[in-house]
């Protein structure tokens, strides 16, 4: 074949024609990445056989059309292998050659150094190491068990990640669901980024530990397109979720840098990625049209019932947990909402939903990880997912928060048992840097109520909101402050108390606001007027009403069950810089380590109960 020549390669090609599509998808990851300057063409010259077998022979999927509800699925958990992929997509005509050499890794361009969905054949944003396979078991579950599409999940990770904990969460659970449309492809070039990996060639160790999980493993020579072939085929048989160990050479064709220590993330220099592309035949012109997709047939879906929030008494003694839970229950009514569980939803209430709709409910156990990467799988498939645990929990699964965020994908969470105001658990349960974590996320919108029915109600906003929501939701009973018509607008917040009087402001979510009220009672009967703020939406905050709080009054205090660093005292300090507005200002949080105890205890000791609020009143005052 010479370098003029253009083919399209099909699902009935030869495998000599195969393996020139591997030997082309070798060339054009040299090239990108030399061009570029930057990036991983050894990590993708080891898995292009495995690719070009993938895409001509196995992978169901129209370039033309990614939309399509039957198509397949495959994800880049090695996303540092983008040559690799960006060259699968200019063999199927989706990029063009110019694309991939001029714009690969440069600033205001698509083809990313890691992928990303602003490409429509993406699905999700890949590159933090570990969480690909946990992506696709999301992706399986949606397909087999949502939408019932007859679709496959194929993933490509490498060796090196393979000593992540999240993966053997995700393959637990693709064998626990026996998830038969799931297949992960192991490249096992032997080579990590500084050095040999733990387990180097051993794939029997591999397949040992796959079975262990209930997954099917298929050991193989990951440069033989016959047995890639085979493995493909019977990994698509049904039968078995499947893990294809393959055994691979890190910079496979390129003799100055195959299986050699050091060229990680190197792109070749000029003068060898020259010799390079001859070494490997030059360059080629294939096209590919892979096997197509069943015409879609999209699953009737079944109309949206109104959604009846719950109502409660004014006064009444109820824990948000058990608003958020009831309401969660409700907003099932809508049949794009699914719930996911991680083994604490009596303590959450989010078997409520169990309850009410058991055919979208997922129980991922201890796995919080796995959790949040079912969540993204099904947001990915178009449902409006509700990932719940405690919120101490919730910071375990951090970074699939964070690359969730990168995807652009919408989910809801909440977090429950918030602060030392859970009581006698002690300090392991008790969620204190959730606010920091959930603020940092980008375009996140972080939400805190103080009653029943601003939990229902922010419940059921969640589920009209884009991108990533937080609900941070107490674990004790307080009462009721809100008819049950009451509205809370994301952004905004409540003033509970105020006068023309006032000479301090006192700003607190959650059971922080009980606090206040309290407070606030106790300075009147002194003579002192207090504003009373409910700031249950974090963020994004309710900046007027601070600017007009620290005009009018002068002093603030914000008191938070939280650690002071990243809550609400710092983002209300960022909103009043921003308005150019200085009060006095007191801050209450906790700041030692707390031990068990009652709640009352607890509260007093970190210094945020209402005796601490109205003394800090006080100080500022007297100030």
């Amino acid at each position: 074949m010479t370098a003029a020549q253009t083919t399209t390669l099909g699902p009935e090609s030869d495998l000599p024609d195969v393996f020139e599509l591997a030997q082309q998808l070798r060339v054009d990851s040299v090239r990108a990445s030399t061009a570029a300057g930057s990036g991983h063409p050894t990590s993708s010259l080891s898995a292009a056989d495995l690719m070009a077998v993938l895409m001509a022979r196995h992978l169901h999927y129209d370039w033309n059309a990614p939309d399509n509800p039957a198509g397949d699925h495959l994800v880049f958990s090695k996303g540092h292998a983008s040559p690799l992929l960006y060259a699968m997509f200019k063999a199927a005509g989706a990029v063009t050659d110019d694309e991939l050499m001029t714009t690969y890794r440069r600033f205001g361009h698509r083809l990313q150094g890691h992928p990303t969905p602003v490409l429509p054949w993406v699905d999700l944003a890949t590159g933090s190491l570990g969480q690909g396979i946990a992506y696709g078991v999301g992706i399986a579950l949606a397909g087999r068990d949502l939408e019932k599409e007859p679709y496959r999940v194929w993933v490509l990770c490498g060796d090196s990640e393979m000593a992540e904990g999240s993966v053997w969460e995700a393959l637990d659970k693709a064998g626990q669901h026996r998830l038969a449309n799931f297949t992960v492809l192991i490249d096992v070039n032997r080579l990590g980024q500084s050095g040999p990996t733990e387990l180097e060639w051993d794939t029997a160790a591999y397949a040992r530990r796959v079975e262990a999980f209930g997954c099917r493993a298929l050991v193989i020579d990951g440069h033989d397109v016959a047995e890639i072939d085979q493995a493909l085929t019977t990994a698509a048989d049904g039968l078995a979720p499947t893990v294809i160990v393959a055994r691979t050479v890190k910079g496979r064709g390129v003799a100055e840098v195959a299986d050699k220590e050091g060229w990680h993330g190197k792109a070749l220099p000029k003068d060898l990625a020259e010799r390079a592309v001859a070494e490997l035949g030059g360059i080629r012109h294939l096209r590919v049209r892979g096997p197509q997709p069943p015409d879609a047939v999209p699953a009737p879906v079944p109309p949206a019932e109104p959604v009846e929030l719950p109502r409660f008494d004014v006064g009444d003694a109820v824990a948000t947990r058990v608003a958020f839970g009831r309401a969660l229950a409700a907003v099932g009514a809508r049949p794009n909402v699914v719930a996911l569980d991680a083994e604490v939803g009596n303590s959450t209430h989010a078997e409520d939903f169990a309850k009410a709709h058991p055919e979208r409910y997922f129980q991922t156990y201890i796995a919080e990880q796995q959790m949040i990467a079912d969540a993204v799988g099904m947001a990915v498939r178009g449902y409006r997912p509700y990932a719940t645990t405690f919120a101490a929990f919730l910071t375990r699964a951090h970074d699939f928060i964070r690359m969730a965020a990168v995807s652009q994908v919408t989910m809801a969470l909440c977090g429950t048992h918030c602060g030392v105001e859970i009581g006698a658990d002690g300090p392991s349960q008790m969620g204190l840097e959730d606010l920091a974590m959930m603020r940092a996320v980008h375009g996140s919108t972080v939400l805190y109520p103080s009653d029943a029915t601003s939990a229902a109600a922010l419940t059921a906003t969640m589920a009209d909101l884009d991108g990533i929501s937080y609900l941070r939701t107490t674990r004790g009973a307080y009462p009721v402050l809100y008819g049950s018509d009451e509205t809370f607008p994301v952004g905004g917040s409540k003033t509970l108390r105020h006068s023309e009087q006032d000479q301090v402001t006192l700003i607190g979510a959650g059971v922080t606001l009980h606090a206040c009220r309290t407070a606030a009672e106790h300075l009147a009967a002194d003579g002192i007027e207090a504003r009373v703020i409910d700031l249950y939406s974090v963020k994004p905050l309710d900046a007027d009403a601070l600017a007009r709080a620290a005009r009018e009054t002068g002093a603030l205090v914000v008191v938070e069950d939280h650690h002071p660093e990243g809550g609400i005292g710092e983002a209300v300090l960022s909103s009043l810089a921003a308005t150019g507005d200085h009060p006095a200002f007191a801050h209450l949080a906790v700041t030692d380590l707390p031990g068990s105890g009652t709640t009352d205890e607890l509260l007093d000791a970190a210094g945020i109960s209402h005796a601490h609020v109205a003394r800090a009143a006080r100080a500022l005052l007297r100030s």
